[in-house]
């Protein structure tokens, strides 16, 4: 795909990966549907967008809301006149043990709120935000790309029963979904990065930033711009379907 012109859509577009992600490709001449909840981060991202070179619009939208979701997607066909990519980024985080137990009695259990809270934004809103992508493609004929933002932790991480879940199903979706709509010229793929330092990772004490890092093979963390170039080779090389590009810097959970 020449990204030259190209609609990429973008959730959590507002801030972190998000931002990087829709920079780049604004620098190669994508126009960007920004999709998020906070006006102010995304008039930001804008503003960044069109300094890089490129276009943006600006969508507020829950990602977990069916309507919200499906109304987004036939405004921006609607505005932009088409859609050829979509990145399934927005996600939320509610760390939490599964069942806290000190000297054999429990103190606590990971709540079914912050269960239902991360399941409703990171899995059925990458659900509803694909097939609604999906749907507009299809109506235009022109083909595309969906991009899933799944996580190292999908093979299972300590305090993260709610998340962990999330990010293997979205990484299962996307080969799922591959599989499914290759025969509408739509290719799907999942990227499941390591630790990255976006602002709020950087807002770490130095020192638990330090031994994370000392963890990693590549001895330091990711940088937003290099998930960012992911999802650009992503889009631009159209063989790659059906799979989970893992970009953690050697890093196995």
């Amino acid at each position: 795909m020449d990204l030259q012109n190209k609609v990429i859509a973008i959730t959590g577009g507002g801030q972190g990966l998000g931002r990087a992600m829709a920079v780049r490709l604004a620098a190669k001449g994508a126009q960007l549907a920004l999709i998020d909840m906070n006006t102010e981060t995304l008039n930001d991202t804008k503003a960044l967008c069109e300094a890089a070179g490129g276009s943006a619009q600006c969508f507020r939208a829950n990602v977990a809301n069916e309507e919200q979701v499906d109304e987004t997607f036939q405004m921006i066909v609607s505005g932009l006149g088409r859609l050829d990519g979509l990145v399934n980024n927005a996600g939320i985080t509610r760390d939490a043990l599964f069942i806290k137990v000190k000297d054999g009695v429990i103190e606590k259990r990971m709540s079914f709120e912050h269960w239902q809270q991360v399941i409703d934004v990171n899995l059925t809103g990458v659900f509803l935000c694909a097939r609604a992508a999906a749907t507009e493609m299809i109506k235009l004929g022109q083909g595309g790309c969906i991009i899933n933002i799944s996580s190292i932790s999908r093979h299972g991480n300590m305090g993260q029963t709610n998340y962990t879940a999330t990010k293997a199903g979205v990484a299962a979706m996307a080969v799922t979904w591959a599989k499914e709509l290759a025969s509408q010229n739509i290719r799907c793929a999942a990227i499941a990065p390591g630790y990255i330092g976006t602002d709020m990772v950087l807002t770490m004490k130095p020192e638990a930033l330090d031994k994370i890092a000392s963890g990693i093979p590549a001895k330091r963390l990711g940088t937003p711009d290099e998930i960012a170039h992911t999802v650009e080779f992503i889009l631009e090389n159209d063989y790659i379907n059906g799979r989970v590009m893992e970009v953690d810097g050697g890093l196995r959970i």
